[in-house]
């Protein structure tokens, strides 16, 4: 969706009332969730996100997501020397627009995307240092914890992933890709495996949505910012990795720069098939709901039941 640029500018006044003169407004092409804009104003220039309506069709963990953001920026500033940006404004209010929206300075470089002509190895070794980083941050609960707070936080990791696949099967189903039978099938068939998710580990931030799109980087490859936040949750970096692997970022520089191996062993191996799965259903819900797209939906579906049978039956 577009909004005009009256509506963008009484955002940006009212949020930095100390900007006066006229807003010039660039739509950001490469966000997938938020409507996402390059804003002009005086000498500054930052950038404007805004969240889908309450009513779309919404992962359980996406609806109020942003919420967690300004914390999460903050605390990676503190903590850290991953480069995030600065937090100027969030508003969840709905009083001068019925979404939540987020302002924010605008950070320096390009998306890994566009930057064809860069040293990939680098950068991802980069990456690798940064995201040990993230990982190095531990909280006393596990799952989603922001202030969006879609599941009740859990004392220990395998409680915690039991309640983040029964509510994504949940919907999955709201949408009409599972039926009942299907639902209760992979509900069982994490239980069965449940156990080998029993095991000490430290609840890390975990960025859950590290692509080539939300790295950015300038001409010399050096990593200038390392974007979207709003999916964070604290747990396993193990489910980090899946998404690393599905991603394109698990190559040898990455894991250079990480400084840590993984875990190669067969209940690693199994643990690493459900985090897959819980990264590709995610797009059943999302190819039918925001791209309104059956067929991919279907397709995401298939290659579900695909892996499924291939290796857990």
């Amino acid at each position: 969706m577009t909004f005009s640029a009256a509506t963008l500018t009484t955002l940006i006044k009212q949020c930095r009332p100390s900007l006066t003169g006229e807003a010039h407004f660039v739509p950001i092409p490469t966000g997938k969730f938020n409507t996402s804009y390059r804003v002009f104003m005086d000498e500054a220039t930052l950038v404007l996100r805004i969240a889908p309506p309450r009513t779309a069709t919404l992962l359980f963990y996406e609806r109020n997501m942003m919420r967690q953001e300004p914390q999460l920026h903050a605390l990676l500033q503190a903590e850290t020397k991953v480069p995030v940006a600065r937090v100027l404004a969030f508003d969840d209010s709905h009083t001068l627009i019925d979404r939540d929206f987020i302002l924010m300075e605008q950070l320096p470089g390009r998306p890994l995307t566009e930057m064809g002509h860069v040293n990939t190895s680098l950068v991802l070794g980069q990456l690798g240092e940064q995201l040990a980083q993230v990982h190095r941050l531990h909280a006393t609960q596990y799952g989603y914890l922001g202030p969006h707070r879609p599941m009740t936080p859990q004392n220990n990791w395998v409680d915690a992933f039991a309640i983040m696949w029964s509510k994504l099967i949940a919907d999955i189903m709201a949408v009409g890709y599972y039926d009942d039978e299907e639902a209760a099938f992979m509900r069982r068939l994490l239980d069965h495996y449940l156990v080998m998710f029993d095991k000490p580990v430290a609840s890390c931030l975990l960025h859950m949505d590290v692509w080539h799109q939300n790295i950015l980087v300038d001409d010399e490859g050096t990593i200038t910012g390392l974007v979207d936040w709003d999916r964070a949750l604290w747990g396993d970096p193990e489910i980090e990795y899946a998404v690393l692997d599905y991603c394109g970022i698990s190559e040898p520089a990455f894991w250079e720069g990480y400084g840590r191996e993984r875990d190669n062993s067969q209940e690693a191996t199994i643990r690493q098939v459900f985090y897959l799965l819980y990264e590709l259903q995610k797009y059943i819900v999302i190819r039918h709901g925001r791209n309104q797209d059956p067929s991919a939906a279907s397709r995401y579906k298939q290659q579900v039941l695909y892996i499924v049978q291939q290796h857990l039956l």
